[in-house]
């Protein structure tokens, strides 16, 4: 993600972990009311601020704000407030370079030089397709020492891309992959040269027009936004305003503004086959390397795909995520710096796939075990521990027995002795970062450590 920032990884404080919540069954009135309950606890707790929204096969389960778009005016967070999305940002660059791709304005094999004319000899196999999958090798300019005394200052697409021309590639084109906002950088570049447009004047006529999303486009420090949340960070002595950053700077790796409300116009309209033909929305999704495709994830574990991305700069946390079998849309904005949207992003996610209300036994592979093995933190003092023993799955509390957990369905267990349910959580790349303990009525989130 976009992520210049530390990031709190801190886990949820317990008092935002539990809500008192039915047990799960079919998304109905109840399960709404569960995920609703979850989120509403860690806003309580000064850890999410922000805007939700779960919607599936159509349906919209839940849309709500939630926390303050802005404090000093105690002004509400909801589904029109705009949020800046960092990292989502890049599947609507990868979108953009796709149709101009069908438009015959961009080969996706030639190399960046062809728009970039004074690229170093180093760039020569550094092509748009490896760009877009973050396999060209170009260094993180966000991660350069000296980012955080120029996220500031203001900055053409030109003079970003001299930051980093010079320095030494991460590894050979299509030997690796190293995420890098550079590399979406240097796609805008190719955007604005083969479209004769700026960035965000090609992303407003192709993408926000013709998907009627009128609350969505570039972000600029100077505009005058309507609903614009501003952006806060923790810290020792509370909530603060976050730092200021030039939105010059993200461009097409994670400038733009959304809602909750446009995002799902958004998830309808790419994978309603409304933008791109179904060979290019093929190949945008199809994992080159570890799992990352085009300026998305794309997980498959379990026997399940979610396409999801995950974003982050200073004030702002996103997360967004579609399950292709079920049509479902899972959006996160947060607008208060943290681990929340991520982790409220994947327990919504399973809370929507109804992957508790299964009957009988499903076979895991002992492999597959060994990712779900690991101490989680319930709270500064207690955590679960799961383990694998003689390829069966335990979970410890602290300070009771170990038991072992059932496969249900999947990344749900359950309890064989205390009737609770275990729910593994999945970061946007498919990685097991947190889980849910679902017993006597109450959901915990506990993060992995």
């Amino acid at each position: 993600m976009f992520k210049p920032l530390s990031r709190c990884g801190a886990p949820f404080a317990l008092a935002s972990l539990i809500a008192l919540v039915a047990i799960a069954g079919p998304v109905q009135a109840q399960d709404t009311a569960r995920m609703d309950r979850l989120v509403q606890a860690s806003a309580a707790a000064d850890e999410f601020s922000g805007s939700v929204l779960v919607a599936r096969d159509g349906q919209i389960l839940l849309d709500r704000g939630y926390g303050l778009a802005n404090r000093e005016w105690r002004i509400p967070n909801d589904g029109d407030t705009k949020f800046r999305l960092g990292s989502l940002t890049k599947q609507f660059t990868a979108v953009a370079i796709m149709i101009l791709n069908e438009r015959g304005l961009v080969d996706m094999d030639a190399p960046v030089k062809t728009w970039v004319p004074d690229a170093p000899p180093a760039w020569d196999q550094v092509t748009v397709r490896r760009l877009l999958a973050h396999t060209a090798g170009v260094p993180n300019f966000t991660s350069f020492d000296d980012f955080q005394s120029q996220k500031t200052l203001p900055v053409t697409v030109d003079g970003l891309i001299a930051r980093f021309r010079d320095h030494p590639l991460d590894f050979q084109p299509g030997e690796g992959r190293r995420y890098s906002n550079s590399g979406y950088v240097l796609l805008t570049a190719v955007i604005e040269k083969a479209s004769g447009e700026s960035y965000a004047e090609f992303l407003s006529e192709a993408l926000f027009t013709p998907l009627g999303m009128s609350d969505s486009g570039y972000d600029s420090n100077a505009a005058v936004l309507p609903r614009r949340a501003s952006g806060y960070a923790p810290s020792a002595k509370g909530v603060v305003n976050a730092d200021y950053w030039d939105m010059s700077i993200p461009q097409g790796a994670g400038g733009l503004y959304s809602t909750t409300h446009d995002l799902l116009k958004w998830e309808q309209g790419l994978f309603g086959g409304r933008l791109l033909s179904p060979a290019s929305l093929a190949l945008l999704t199809t994992p080159v390397r570890d799992q990352y495709a085009f300026g998305v994830f794309v997980a498959k574990a379990q026997g399940q795909t979610t396409i999801a991305h995950s974003g982050g700069l200073d004030g702002f946390n996103t997360y967004m995520a579609y399950d292709p079998n079920r049509r479902m849309t899972v959006v996160v904005l947060g607008n208060l710096n943290g681990a929340a949207p991520d982790l409220l992003g994947a327990s919504l996610l399973a809370f929507a796939r109804d992957e508790a209300d299964v009957s009988g036994t499903t076979a895991v592979a002992p492999d597959t075990l060994q990712a779900y093995s690991g101490v989680y933190a319930l709270t500064p003092t207690s955590s679960i521990t799961v383990s694998v023993e003689n390829d069966q799955l335990t979970s410890q509390a602290t300070g009771q027995d170990a038991m072992a957990l059932i496969p249900q369905s999947a990344d749900v267990f359950r309890q064989s002795e205390a009737g609770a349910e275990t729910t593994f959580l999945r970061s946007a790349s498919g990685v097991v970062t947190g889980l849910i303990l679902s017993h006597d009525g109450r959901d915990s989130i506990a993060q992995k450590e």
